[in-house]
């Protein structure tokens, strides 16, 4: 693996007064699975459209096997071995695997048919030569989020791919899944594929990577072997200080009981769910993904129908018929998809905070908007959301910015309970110290929180008390001296205890 595949030089790219690369240098060996780290805004999406020809460098120069290529589009990229498998899936849902996999490059008959035969025995071939066992005959919109992963790896590969980009790979993958495509990527080193691997989840980085490449700000800040570094040198490189206090959390009394929720039960889905959230408390719902955590919180909140339980908002039974409701009745929910159930993208920052809220700033039967500027300036200035203008859109910040819109959005409705799902899911570890510290801040102010999540440190570091949810019951109950991996991992996968 000592081989240099790939070398980007001096690496410089500007939009208009933004520099988002400053004489970035990075290198790439054969069969090596390199990760590149930073935070939101370094520069990593740049650096890899760059590569990929969609974006041409002001200054620098790419060479691979020591011939200096000129990526002048995503043709000459391909052409050049280099595939990109983004964050956001774009395969066609209605077309089958083999056609995703051939689209544009369709193998032909002497009729000038499509040679539907030839290209199905060819995509079998492929996806078996990877592990996977797939019906290549099927539509790609009826296959899990996790498989249709993989056609996209089987996509890139199928056009001699020697460099394959993964921005993000694992975001809408369970546990298992994950433990699937780093075998899939062990196969494809053995096969002397080069894998640049972008992820903000550090355990993967230390599961997977041989090395980790750190940019912060658009410039390279240095490249590491992954087994001689730790988790804190890398957060280091990252935000360029030390974050010691990570997690905040400053811990408050507990008296007034806010929500009670009695044998919540919606055949198949959950069974006898009992729990109760306090002002001032941080209650986790942690388990293993599929557990039923999410479609509990749905339930609550009025999106989701249940059959039969009750729930209690300050001691009064509290009948939700839909989210309207829940919202005027004082829940919040932050859902575990920001992009397509917690923001409208297309539109601006201050249309997206007061979104939820729009009543509470009406004068008359008008909007006021003063009032509504007050408030949407309010959100930005608490929780530090980086952006120009309250009227950019949404979709151009940084997603950790984005999550904190969301935040705000409920944060505006003036709630009694915020349900947090998955709150810090695909942002980067400075956003995620920020957001953990406006969590504990809301939770100082007498908030009662239910916080979901999948991070087992988050809900270690973070909560009070914690349910622990499999196969749609709560199956343990662990007050703050009684949480550890451990233990929470023996209830979530049901082993011994």
């Amino acid at each position: 693996m000592d081989k240099v595949i790939l070398e980007m030089n001096d690496i410089s790219k500007s939009f208009g007064a933004t520099q988002a690369l400053c004489g970035i240098s990075f290198k790439l060996k054969l069969g090596e699975i390199h990760a590149l780290l930073g935070e939101n805004g370094a520069g990593k999406s740049t650096l890899i459209k760059v590569l990929g020809g969609i974006h041409q460098p002001d200054t620098g120069v790419i060479k691979i096997n020591g011939q200096e290529i000129k990526m002048s589009g995503i043709h000459e990229a391909q052409e050049a071995g280099i595939g990109i498998i983004h964050q956001e899936i774009v395969l066609v849902p209605y077309l089958t695997v083999t056609e995703n996999i051939f689209l544009g490059r369709e193998i032909m008959t002497k009729f000038r048919t499509k040679d539907m035969k030839q290209m199905n025995e060819k995509a079998q071939q492929m996806t078996e030569k990877l592990g996977l066992h797939l019906d290549v005959t099927k539509p790609v919109g009826k296959l899990s989020i996790a498989q249709q992963q993989m056609v996209e790896i089987v996509k890139a590969i199928s056009f001699n791919v020697k460099i394959l980009v993964m921005d993000e790979p694992t975001s809408s993958l369970s546990d298992e899944e994950v433990n699937k495509l780093f075998e899939t990527m062990a196969r494809l080193k053995a096969q002397h594929v080069s894998i640049i691997y972008i992820s903000h989840r550090m355990e993967e980085l230390f599961a997977v990577s041989d090395s980790v490449t750190v940019m912060r700000d658009g410039t390279y800040v240095g490249t590491v072997e992954t087994a001689k570094t730790n988790a804190d040198e890398l957060v280091s490189m990252m935000v360029g200080r030390s974050l010691t206090n990570y997690y905040t959390r400053t811990y408050n009394k507990m008296d007034k009981e806010v929500l009670r929720v009695e044998n919540l039960t919606r055949k198949g889905v959950f069974e006898n769910v009992n729990f109760s959230v306090h002002a001032g408390e941080i209650l986790g719902f942690s388990g293993l993904v599929g557990a039923g955590r999410s479609e509990i919180m749905q339930a609550i909140f009025g999106n989701d129908p249940f059959d039969s339980g009750t729930v209690y908002l300050n001691n009064e039974k509290l009948n939700v018929k839909n989210s309207m409701d829940a919202i005027k009745k004082g829940l919040a929910m932050v859902p575990e998809d920001r992009k397509k159930q917690g923001l409208t993208l297309i539109n601006s920052v201050g249309f997206n905070i007061m979104l939820s809220s729009l009543d509470s700033v009406k004068s008359g039967i008008a909007i006021s908007e003063k009032k509504k500027n007050q408030v949407i300036e309010k959100y930005i200035s608490e929780l530090n959301v980086k952006a120009a203008s309250k009227d950019i859109a949404v979709s151009s910040l940084s997603g950790g910015n984005q999550q904190k819109v969301v935040i705000a959005k409920w944060l505006a409705t003036n709630p009694q309970v915020l349900i947090l799902d998955e709150p810090t899911r695909g942002v980067d570890v400075g956003a995620k110290a920020e957001i953990y510290s406006i969590i504990n801040k809301l939770a100082g102010k007498g908030l009662a929180i239910i916080l979901v999540s999948s991070e087992l440190p988050e809900i270690i570091n973070m909560c009070d008390n914690v349910c622990v949810v499999r196969a749609g019951k709560i199956v343990g109950k662990l007050e703050r001296n009684e949480l550890g991996q451990e233990e929470i991992m023996k209830y979530a996968t049901g082993g011994e205890k």
